[in-house]
Order: structure tokens, then C-alpha cells, then sequence
């Protein structure tokens, strides 16, 4: 009996041996792929503190009242700063906001409610990934050759032609994406009281998805932000204020471009003062919707 016991005892020993050698093996793998996704996060934080520290650091130092309050100066003038860029900036950045942002909207919806297994849906869904990783300056020559040739001009109508254009598969794939999250059980409690299709839309699933789709427009109005190609190749610059869109119209980022590949002092400081605006302005942005969404979820 004792030879049976011990000769039972053998495998159960053996199995226990390996479970324990492959947990052993499963917590180096573990540790290994802990460490290194937390170099990888640190080497991206350095760098993102690093950028950061430097927009405070020379961008801070080159704020003023005259940076607000008076246009871009030529160059070596005693003052100067960026209140024409500033205001072309946010102007074609809010029109190209509002103008993308109900098309994306309702094209998000199209592919998330209606056009799930259609093919019209797939060739938009398609459409919509190329126009999402297309460089930002194939559309500022797209806009150019489309408006800006045509009408023998550059003009801020143009620039926020091109702006629109990046800001439409943004809203979107966000909007495509939050609705697809909502569960369906949602949707069919609504169809089973016999609520019609786009009230459902409207009414529940629309406003569920409500705090991840303004996130998604955010999301879009930064990127358009600090984009120079698309506006370079249509609303160009001006050095004076100006708000007709017809016209030629300066923004922060162009002005930025110029002035930071400048030899002059005066240009340098007023372009680092505009990244720390743009920057800025982006961050306060991101905190104020995740305080007025936080709990709206």
C-alpha cells in the first residue's frame, strides 16, 4: 500500500513542480512587460514635460499687453504683437468648427444607426479613413486648387474651407464610435414603447453619446488649432487686422511659422508667445469640458 501511495504521490508532486515553474515564467513575463511599458511612458512624459517646460519657459516671458492689443510689427520694431492673428485664428477656427461639425455629427450617425452592413456605409466609412490620415497639407492644396486658383486669391473663406475638411472624419469616427458603445438594450426599450427611429437617435442614444461626441469636436478643434500647411496655401497672412473673408487673413500658427524662422529678437518672443497661447488655450479647452461632462456620462 505504501508503494501505492507513494508511486499516487509522484504526479501530483510533478504537476504541482510544473504549475509552479510556469506561474514563476508567467510573473517574469509579467515584470518584464510591467518595466518596460512604464520606460515607455516615462520616455514619453519627459519629452511631453520637457516641450512644455520650454512653452512656459520662453513663451511666458514673451507675453504683454501689446501682444494683444496691437498687430504684427515689421521686423526690429520696438513693439509689436499678435492681435490680428489672434483674432483670424479664432474666427476661422470656430467657422470651420461650425461648419464641420453637423456634418460629422450626422454622418457619424448614418454609419452607427442606419449604414452598419450597407454598402453605402462601408464606401463612407472607407472615404472617411483616407480623408482622417490624409497630411494636412494635401487638403490646403486641394482647397487651393478648388477655391483659391479659381477666385484668383487667397482669403479666410478658403482657410476655413480647409479647416472644415480636417475637422469632418474627426467628428465622424468619434461620433461612430460613442454611439457604437451605447448598448442595445438601450434602443430597444425606447422601439418597444413605440418610439420612432430618429427620436430614439435623438432623444436616447444621441444624448448618451453626448459627452464622448463633444469630446470628439474638441478633439477636432484642437488639431485644427495649430495646422500652418492647410492655411498657408489659402488664407496666407495679412499684417494688418481685417475681418472679411474674402481677404487674405493672418492666423497664430502662420505668424508662428514666420516669425520663429526669423533672424530678428522681436519676431522670436512674439512667436513663442504665440505657441504658449495656442497651447493654452487647447488645455483649457480639455479641462473645462471634462469638469462640464464629468458627471453627465
Amino acid at each position: 500500500m505504501s508503494r501505492i501511495a507513494a508511486s499516487a504521490a509522484a504526479p501530483a508532486g510533478a504537476l504541482s513542480a510544473g504549475k509552479l515553474a510556469r506561474h514563476r515564467a508567467r510573473k517574469r513575463t509579467n515584470v518584464v512587460a510591467l518595466t518596460l511599458s512604464l520606460l515607455a511612458m516615462g520616455f514619453g512624459l519627459f519629452w511631453l514635460a520637457w516641450i512644455l517646460f520650454e512653452t512656459v519657459r520662453l513663451g511666458f516671458g514673451g507675453l504683454a499687453l501689446s501682444v494683444f492689443t496691437q498687430m504684427t510689427p515689421p521686423p526690429m520694431a520696438d513693439s509689436g504683437g499678435l492681435a490680428n492673428a489672434i483674432f483670424g485664428s479664432v474666427v476661422m477656427v470656430l467657422l470651420a468648427t461650425l461648419l464641420g461639425t453637423p456634418i460629422g455629427v450626422l454622418a457619424g450617425i448614418y454609419l452607427g444607426e442606419y449604414g452598419q452592413k450597407t454598402w453605402l456605409g462601408s464606401a463612407v466609412r472607407f472615404i472617411n479613413d483616407i480623408l482622417l490620415s490624409a497630411p494636412s497639407i494635401v487638403i490646403g492644396l486641394f482647397i487651393y486648387a478648388v477655391v483659391v486658383a479659381p477666385l484668383r486669391g487667397f482669403s479666410g473663406f478658403a482657410g476655413v474651407l480647409a479647416l472644415a475638411l480636417i475637422v469632418i472624419p474627426v467628428v465622424i469616427r468619434t461620433t461612430e464610435n460613442m454611439l457604437a458603445l451605447i448598448p442595445h438594450a438601450l434602443r430597444e426599450a425606447a422601439y418597444a414603447l413605440g418610439t420612432p427611429k430618429w427620436k430614439v437617435i435623438s432623444s436616447v442614444t444621441l444624448k448618451a453619446a453626448r459627452a464622448g461626441v463633444v469630446t470628439g469636436v474638441l478633439l477636432a478643434l484642437a488639431r485644427i488649432a495649430g495646422e500652418t500647411a492647410p492655411l498657408l496655401f489659402t488664407a496666407l497672412s495679412n499684417q494688418f487686422w481685417t475681418s472679411d473673408l474674402s481677404q487674405p487673413m493672418a492666423s497664430l500658427p502662420v505668424t508662428i511659422f514666420k516669425f520663429a524662422m526669423s533672424p530678428y529678437e522681436n519676431w522670436q518672443k512674439l512667436a513663442w508667445a504665440g505657441v504658449f497661447l495656442i497651447t493654452l488655450g487647447v488645455l483649457v479647452l480639455n479641462i473645462l469640458a471634462r469638469i462640464l461632462f464629468k458627471n453627465k456620462h
